[in-house]
């Protein structure tokens, strides 16, 4: 059975996502939508001819009409975040992009699941369950997905083992108010501060407990990378492929992605990103994990400097 996606916004990181999803053959249909429909067909055309060297797909630039019976719609659209820029700056630009795009898209693709990436990602989240029609549970923001591979990332190489082995998550906004619940992280079956005592060659763990360094090391890594080469889109482009995996593997995998709070948490009105369940009907559910009282208090600090944004843009 086919696997469709289409991705709406041809710029460097939906192109990113096109290409990941064909070479990892995740998609067998991937319509690129742009307003510049040149550019659509450009990078369409480019990852199609290299397609004998991975598994065959038909990738194609097309029009919203063309996303009919998609599995999975990507939207990506909006400027891109410059240096020094916060993503909550770029709010009300793209927040006008979204509702343009919102009807077009829902039109053609009433029954898929829609995944969210523009900056602000949980503005925008929000912005779209508010004028899309679609159903909360198949709206899913790539959220904190990103943070967390950069915090798995980075713990991975302090602990000198593979980040798979790396049981911590960033919650929150998708920015600076992010914040990871150390509580719940484990190493291993380790807790972060016991690994080091019960790993043999402990010698190559350079980890000191430098838990503010960390974080600041994570909420920090995209605005580096702007700087360096003006744009983040190979790890996003990464991480939202593994959702699309997790979305078609259907088995159940948790993920923090950003969706809309229903009282969760003492949470309500807002988009942002806990752990969730993830399967082929969207979000299943969230795993309201025991925060300790601190931690609680920064995710409803995180919540409530995002529904100051919201508060501030025209829907």
């Amino acid at each position: 059975m086919g696997k469709k996606i289409t991705i709406i916004g041809a710029g460097s990181v939906g192109a990113s996502i096109a290409n990941d999803l064909a070479v990892t053959n995740v998609a067998t249909e991937i319509v690129l939508v742009d307003i510049n429909k040149e550019k659509a067909f450009g990078e369409a055309m480019d990852i199609y001819q290299g397609l004998s060297f991975a598994s065959p797909a038909n990738v194609y630039g097309g029009d919203y009409e063309d996303a009919k019976g998609s599995d999975i719609v990507v939207i990506t659209s909006g400027l891109p975040r410059k240096p020094g820029q916060t993503r909550l700056e770029l709010a009300q630009t793209n927040v006008n992009i979204l509702k343009d795009i919102t009807p077009n898209i829902v039109k053609h693709a009433p029954d898929a699941i829609y995944i969210i990436v523009s900056n602000p990602v949980d503005v925008l989240t929000y912005v779209f369950h508010k004028i899309s029609g679609i159903p909360r549970k198949r709206i899913i923001g790539s959220g904190t997905i990103l943070d967390t591979a950069r915090l798995q990332a980075e713990l991975a190489r302090q602990f000198n083992i593979s980040p798979k082995n790396v049981h911590a998550h960033v919650y929150g906004e998708h920015g600076d108010s992010s914040f990871v619940p150390w509580s719940l992280a484990t190493i291993s079956n380790n807790r972060i501060a016991n690994y080091k005592k019960n790993a043999p060659k402990n010698q190559h763990i350079t980890f000191c407990g430098d838990y503010e360094g960390i974080e600041e090391h994570v909420r920090t890594s995209g605005a580096v990378v702007i700087k360096a080469k003006g744009v983040t889109n190979y790890a996003v482009a990464m991480s939202v492929c593994h959702i699309v995996r997790c979305i078609f593997n259907g088995s159940g995998t948790a993920l923090t992605v950003s969706s809309m709070m229903k009282g969760e948490y003492g949470i309500s009105d807002v988009c942002l990103s806990t752990l969730c369940i993830v399967d082929d009907t969207g979000i299943r559910g969230k795993i309201q994990n025991d925060l300790t009282d601190e931690e609680l208090a920064k995710l409803q600090r995180s919540a409530n400097k995002l529904k100051e944004t919201i508060a501030a843009i025209e829907i």
